[in-house]
């Protein structure tokens, strides 16, 4: 036998038969019913009631046997259960569910967890229109939808957008606050801007999914109209938004309020997306309500929004709107989700200005490396702090625009500043199957270098990768060595070629994202092993192999270890074969300008710090400081003077009053490279002079491009300023004129009623006269 479940449902109030409200009944009477189909007889009659051979009701949610004598029988004879037809829970129910008090409440407090919902099972499919099916859309999917964000900051990220790309529209600021719920004093998020607002109709595009206008915008962030929804689903279960337009063509003003409320939905056993709605439009006096169906539907969508709002009356949800001016846009999130332990996900005590996250992403360890370096705390704190995230999550902020976070501006950072020792690399994508790298005009200018605190060695190192001025990949580590290479090495780049995933936090995968990433790794390896013994590392790379890998694009860490062997193996055999007497004799110390006819050349590697002190011989790659990149190679022969041989004693040793240094030649040598070196530092001091002049000169063109910008923006400001003077005085002549006329119409008016009423009075005396002169 098998066995059907019809679970608990909390449903909207209904009426009884004798048309009474369900509302203040009592929630005992809330009932589980628990059907029981056999094999004989499994059918569902006309009434929707099954006709299986056992039916029990409870009214608590158990079997309850004492109902069993007081079954009734329907209009067709069918057995009914003792309280099946008492009417459905009232709406009080759902409004303690939906504060928190009811047990389906308590059940979706956390965000992963929120979708583990019973639905109903009679679901109605037999709508259509126009003869075709619409494809319904679960309340689940509002929760299924928000999980593409993994990290609750991608969430802030994509409201953030929002409000950058309404910069066309006139924003000049976004701000993030925390709000108290009157209803029941828990946490709220207010996320504000001044943009543009939107009407009705964008209103529900909003609301919906799919619907984006912006990626027709060539510098618009948001592309596939789906990160309001998966970004405030994704940060608490409910939204709801105010939103304020400005006429435009014609139009006129209107402001309209939307609840997205997963609560809502839930509670009631919406089998489908429903979103209340409300909209005003700006009269001449005050605003009106927008009927778009019927009054009664507005009652209803007023009735929803008071219910599941933190706001209990229309006057309330109308107070929203006097935070905003001409235009702009109001979302308020509540109903934050909590973590495990009952904390809600979101830190707002830590820090008053900042609103940091709970859980795995937050390292105290890291929280104190960033007060000891600064420099690196960016790397440090964006995985859980709400401002650093957003310091850096624009490449580029259009000026006068300000981001704002409880109270306080978050400064913009660009990680260049955080470096040193910084270079450039142009990256250029090469063409192949993917058409967004056939444009041959589209390139990346990866800029890198050491974090500022790299001499302390800290594990800092990736790529902060933007598309379209927003950050997609923060940190993007490529190397995972498992010594210390690689470390300090931090970048920036704009990719523009590669398309970004629909939660922004990640690009699709791609045979140009992989050509990249390759390419970024050869980048960061080839600078860390040119640069590391600069920063307190040991040298990774010989002279040699280091040119090898300055000039040759085919270098790899692999090829310079195997030339690097090599060359140390053939060495060590020419110094075995120089080295080595046949008379048994000890090998010739090496000290310049000593040996006869037959000593080799020989080169050494010399610091330019070394240079000050002609006998100083500590260049070795013992010392930490050895820079290979300011190396010089002195190339000195041994003077032939047979007479001069040196003489050995007895222990091999060389006697010193038979030792002759050629001081005179290497202080010789020594001076001849200072004045090269001179002579190299005043072409490259003249070089970066004229550079400096062409920029001042650049700067200057581009400051006068700028006051005239500005001029002409000052006329075009004082020319709608005088127009809007003219039309205003225009409206007021046309005032005074239709108010003029209004006058004169009603005295014609008065004066055709007089005339009307003298002629009554004339006929009436006429006929008098007529009845008297007949009598």
């Amino acid at each position: 036998m098998d066995e059907i479940k019809v679970k608990q449902e909390f449903l909207e109030p209904l009426r009884n038969n004798n048309g009474d409200s369900t509302r203040g009944k009592n929630v005992s009477e809330i009932a589980v019913i628990d059907l029981d189909s056999s094999d004989d007889d499994s059918s569902t009659s006309g009434n929707g009631v099954s006709n299986g051979k056992r039916s029990r009701v409870s009214g608590n949610g158990g079997d309850d046997e004492g109902h069993g004598d007081k079954r009734k029988k329907s209009g067709q004879g069918v057995v009914l259960p003792a309280g099946f037809l008492d009417p459905l829970p009232p709406k009080d129910v759902a409004s303690r569910v939906a504060n928190g008090t009811g047990v389906a409440a308590q059940s979706c407090k956390q965000f992963w967890k929120a979708g583990d919902f019973e639905q109903s099972a009679g679901d109605n499919w037999e709508t259509s229109s126009g003869g075709m099916d619409h494809v319904r859309v679960h309340p689940r999917f509002l929760h299924s939808n928000a999980t593409s964000h993994k990290w609750v900051l991608g969430a802030f990220a994509e409201l953030l957008d929002n409000s950058l790309d309404e910069i066309n529209n006139g924003a000049t600021y976004v701000n993030i606050d925390m709000l108290t719920n009157k209803k029941d004093g828990n946490r709220m998020l207010l996320i504000e801007d001044n943009g543009g607002g939107m009407d009705p109709d964008k209103m529900r595009q909003c609301m919906s999914l799919g619907y984006s206008l912006k990626s027709k915008v060539a510098d618009a962030i948001g592309q596939y109209g789906n990160g309001f929804k998966t970004s405030t689903m994704r940060l608490g279960a409910d939204v709801i938004v105010f939103s304020r337009c400005s006429p435009k063509d014609g139009t006129r003003p209107t402001q309209s309020i939307g609840l997205l409320s997963y609560t809502f939905l839930r509670c009631t056993g919406k089998e489908d997306i429903v979103v209340p709605m409300l909209d005003y439009e700006k009269g001449v006096r005050e605003w009106k309500n927008i009927i778009r169906s019927s009054s009664g539907d507005w009652d209803k969508n007023m009735e929803a929004m008071v219910q599941w709002s933190p706001f209990s009356s229309e006057t309330e949800l109308l107070k929203q709107f006097d935070h905003m001016k001409d235009q702009g846009t109001r979302i308020i999130i509540y109903n934050l989700w909590e973590d495990d332990q009952g904390q809600l996900e979101l830190d707002f005590e830590t820090d008053k200005n900042d609103i940091q996250i709970r859980g795995v992403n937050r390292d105290e360890k890291n929280i104190q490396m960033a007060n000891k370096f600064p420099n690196s705390k960016h790397f440090l704190t964006y995985r859980h702090s709400l401002r650093s995230y957003a310091s850096i999550l624009y490449l580029r902020i259009p000026p006068g625009f300000r981001m704002i976070l409880r109270g306080k501006d978050v400064e913009h950072h660009n990680i260049v500043n955080d470096m040193m020792m910084i270079t450039e690399v142009t990256y250029r994508p090469q063409p192949g199957a993917d058409v967004v790298s056939k444009d041959t005009n589209i390139v990346a200018v990866v800029t890198m270098g050491f974090v500022k605190d790299a001499k302390s060695h800290i594990d800092v190192q990736g790529y902060n990768v933007y598309h379209k001025n927003r950050l997609i990949k923060p940190f993007w580590r490529l190397w995972n060595s498992t010594g210390s290479d690689g470390r300090g090495v931090i970048g920036v780049l704009e990719a523009n070629f590669v398309e970004p995933a629909h939660d922004k936090q990640g690009f699709e995968r791609t045979i140009v994202l992989s050509r990249l990433e390759s390419r970024l790794l050869q980048m960061q390896k080839t600078y860390w092993r040119t640069h590391c013994h600069k920063i307190g590392y040991a040298p990774r790379i010989s002279n040699s192999s280091l040119h090898d890998s300055e000039t040759s694009p085919d270098y790899t860490p692999e090829t310079s270890s195997r030339r690097k062997k090599a060359s140390n193996k053939s060495a060590s055999n020419k110094n075995q074969k120089i080295a080595g007497s046949s008379s048994g004799r000890p090998p010739m110390p090496a000290v310049n300008g000593l040996g006869g006819k037959s000593t080799p050349l020989k080169t050494e590697n010399i610091h330019e710090d070394d240079l000050q002190d002609p006998v100083n011989t500590s260049y070795t790659k013992s010392n930490p400081h050895y820079d290979y990149g300011n190396t010089m190679q002195i190339v000195t022969q041994s003077h032939s003077h047979p007479s001069n041989l040196p003489i050995f004693g007895e222990n091999g040793s060389v006697p010193i009053n038979d030792t002759t240094l050629d001081l005179d030649q290497l202080e010789e040598e020594n001076r001849q490279l200072k004045e090269k070196l001179k002579r190299k530092e005043d072409a490259i001091l003249g070089d970066l002079l004229h550079e400096l002049e062409n920029e001042r000169a650049r700067c200057k063109a581009l400051e006068a491009q700028l006051e005239e910008v500005k001029e002409k923006c000052e006329a075009l400001n004082k020319e709608q300023e005088s127009i809007i003077d003219v039309f205003a005085e225009e409206r007021e002549r046309r005032d005074k004129e239709e108010e003029t006329l209004r006058k004169k119409l009603k005295e014609t008016t008065t004066t055709i009623q007089d005339l009307v009423d003298r002629v009554k009075q004339l006929e009436l005396e006429k006929m008098r006269n007529h009845n008297w002169n007949t009598a």
